[in-house]
């Protein structure tokens, strides 16, 4: 295939996928946006108002960049774990498998549209708590580029997930046992400071805690570790992912469910 080819054929994955969860937005857009709201109510305003200030920054404002990369997480994932494994169930893989499109252009076609709709959710949190406090943009840049490589890190893990999953049940495993724990215990709603030395030093191991400081760092100039550590740690396992999810992909594991 030339390059006009394959860029249609990218193109086409990746509308293929937009579509699907546009196409259903009841569903997929207007839920994490109701649940970030509770959030909001529960942790910031009635919560946040006992707590006070952390870090010199209302309780509210704070939670803020963590909510936001909670949402782009669980649906970055959550897209690409079910809309690949549903072609799995369908044996639509199948036919993509055998036509002269690259393996490569499936995997960049699904995680593009499972990154659109992680930001696409993170957008519309991103609105709706400006009903709540006010944000100040502190280095923008960083921000979307934090959240981008979020957004397709989780979309690869997604893939992968789908790939070795045998039942739809098994989708949904890793978000329930792994990524929620995870994203609770990642610096969301408190400051690793506030634990024993002990537990800090736990903490340092959840990969989720270096994205949400990063973003947090992007969106209000504070964060509990270096920023540049989790950039590179962000990067690394976005390659890993990237080439484990090609290699099973490249070997037909997991194409029959």
């Amino acid at each position: 295939m030339n390059t006009r080819q394959l860029l249609i054929s990218l193109w086409t994955m990746v509308v293929k996928e937009v579509r699907r969860f546009v196409r259903i937005w009841p569903q997929t857009l207007v839920p994490p946006s109701i649940t970030m709201t509770m959030y909001f109510i529960i942790f910031g305003n009635l919560i946040g108002s006992r707590v006070g200030e952390m870090h010199g920054i209302s309780y509210m404002s704070y939670i803020v960049p963590g909510l936001i990369m909670m949402s782009v997480i669980t649906n970055s994932y959550s897209n690409v774990a079910s809309s690949f494994f549903s072609n799995k169930f369908q044996r639509s893989v199948e036919e993509m498998m055998v036509s002269p499109m690259p393996n490569w252009v499936i995997l960049a076609g699904f995680v593009i549209g499972g990154a659109a709709r992680g930001l696409g959710v993170g957008l519309i949190v991103t609105v709706v708590s400006l009903f709540f406090t006010h944000l100040d943009l502190h280095h923008p840049f960083l921000t979307l580029m934090v959240v981008v490589m979020t957004a397709l890190l989780f979309s690869i893990g997604g893939f992968i997930n789908a790939l070795l999953a045998k039942k739809f049940d098994d989708i949904s495993i890793i978000p329930i046992f792994v990524l929620t724990p995870l994203t609770y215990l990642g610096g969301v709603f408190y400051s690793i400071d506030l634990l024993p030395e002990f537990w800090q030093k736990v903490t340092m191991v959840n990969p989720i805690l270096y994205m949400v400081n990063a973003f947090r760092y992007g969106i209000l100039g504070i964060s509990d570790i270096p920023v540049s550590g989790a950039l590179i740690a962000i990067a690394a396992f976005i390659v890993v992912f990237w080439c484990l999810a090609l290699w099973m992909l490249n070997r037909g594991k997991g194409i029959r469910s």
